[in-house]
């Protein structure tokens, strides 16, 4: 089969790879028809090649049908269409029937101190082959993968169940945002656009978004967004002040992590450590690598005093430098962590079923190209080029199709 492969920093190429088969009684194949590049893919691609091997294939965003079940997979079968959540998880263990199954003890990886497996994520979780391919082998699949309906909807109205809808939905949730109140929400990526969007549906009657990127601002606006652009402003905690008798919002939520812009020591050190043998440069990163921190402490000055701060951009420094006189001053709660997307399944599931679409889920990809023209892809989304916000490759185009976009206008007419 065909699958995109990390090469080298800044570096990926579709290769053939072997073809998935069923190991364990608990596996499935699948045959995917989307699988979408997320900002976390980026970190791979610029700064954590140390914890990945060239070739090893990536992707965490997979939907797609039903090829093979194990004998011990029964509540899904050949033929049927699936979202495949990002962490792989049991169901069974302590961890995940309290609803934490990106800490599911059947698929931690203890030997790195981590957590939950994850698709396509480096060896910290686990090194298992992710779903940038033509096909793709899901461990967990008596549990993991989630059925929707083959309704002849467009994939983008269900891909997201995968990753972003959940995990925007748990930094809402991890936000407390009170009814009737107030959300600033750091980087309108993705995660950060589908964040504005729940924490409206949720009841917050002001939802702020950040970012520089004019395409990111605009779609924000489309949803009732009110936006701060960082290019006019001195200081975001400032603005956000002005719009709220003084105090800020009583919740932030950062969507950027660990490359922030605005944060040239971290970026410095993170090129250093990019540029250093795997040998050398994993020790430094796990004992003393550091991110680029200015969204974190941009969201601790911006909320109130006694809110909360809810993390789901990904970070991933050992020595990150916090402002803990402030925190402590202001009585901020943190909150943060890989989202636990079985967890929200049941609340966003008929959500994104509902025809109305209120979370605008058709309204995020901005681009759909074939899966052998994903690196282009990468260094598009990287770039932040041709107002690309969102990109989902297609196993099924030919090489060099013509890319597929998404406006305001083709989303209501394929709705």
């Amino acid at each position: 089969m065909r699958a995109l492969t990390w090469q080298g920093r800044e570096n990926v190429s579709v290769e053939t790879v072997p073809d998935p088969t069923i190991i364990e009684p608990t596996d499935a194949v699948i045959r995917v028809t989307s699988t979408a590049v997320c900002g976390s893919d980026l970190h791979l691609y610029s700064v954590l090649g140390a914890f990945i091997d060239p070739g090893d294939v990536l992707g965490h965003e997979p939907m797609g049908i039903v090829e093979a079940v194990g004998p011990e997979v029964t509540h899904i079968a050949p033929g049927d269409r699936v979202v495949v959540p990002f962490n792989i998880s049991c169901g069974r263990c302590f961890m995940c029937t309290r609803g934490f199954q990106s800490q599911c003890e059947t698929t931690q990886v203890r030997a790195q101190g981590k957590g939950a497996a994850l698709f396509g994520y480096t060896k910290l979780y686990g090194q298992v082959a992710g779903g940038q391919a033509e096909y793709l082998r899901v461990p967990q699949a008596h549990y993991g993968p989630i059925k929707v309906p083959d309704d002849g909807a467009p994939d983008e109205k269900y891909l997201y169940l995968s990753d972003v809808v959940p995990t925007a939905w748990q930094a809402v949730d991890y936000a407390q945002v009170p009814d009737g109140g107030s959300v600033t929400v750091l980087g309108l990526g993705p995660i950060g656009q589908m964040a504005a969007r729940i924490a409206r549906h949720r009841g917050a009657e002001q939802v702020i978004g950040v970012d520089l990127v004019p395409e990111r601002l605009a779609m924000a606006r489309r949803h009732g967004i009110e936006v701060i652009d960082l290019r006019e402003v001195d200081s975001v905690p400032d603005a956000v002040r002005a719009l709220t008798h003084g105090r800020g919002t009583d919740s932030v939520i950062d969507a950027v992590g660990m490359e922030a812009h605005g944060s040239p020591v971290g970026k410095a050190a993170q090129a250093a450590a990019g540029l250093l043998p795997d040998a050398l440069a994993r020790p430094l990163v796990e004992k003393a690598g550091i991110d680029r921190m200015a969204a974190l402490h941009t969201a601790i000055s911006t909320v109130r005093r006694g809110g909360t701060v809810s993390i789901s951009g990904v970070y991933g420094g050992a020595v990150d430098p916090m402002p803990l006189m402030e925190m402590f001053d202001k009585q901020v709660t943190l909150r943060m962590g890989q989202a636990n997307v079985h967890r929200w399944t049941d609340q966003v599931l008929p959500l994104v079923s509902d025809d109305s679409d209120p979370l605008g889920v058709l309204d995020l990809r901005t681009h759909r190209v074939a899966l052998e023209d994903a690196p282009a892809a990468y260094s598009t989304f990287q770039k932040k080029e041709d107002g690309c916000i969102k990109v989902v490759l297609d196993p099924t185009l030919p090489a060099d199709a013509a890319p597929s976009t998404l406006d305001a206008t083709t989303v209501r007419t394929t709705a």
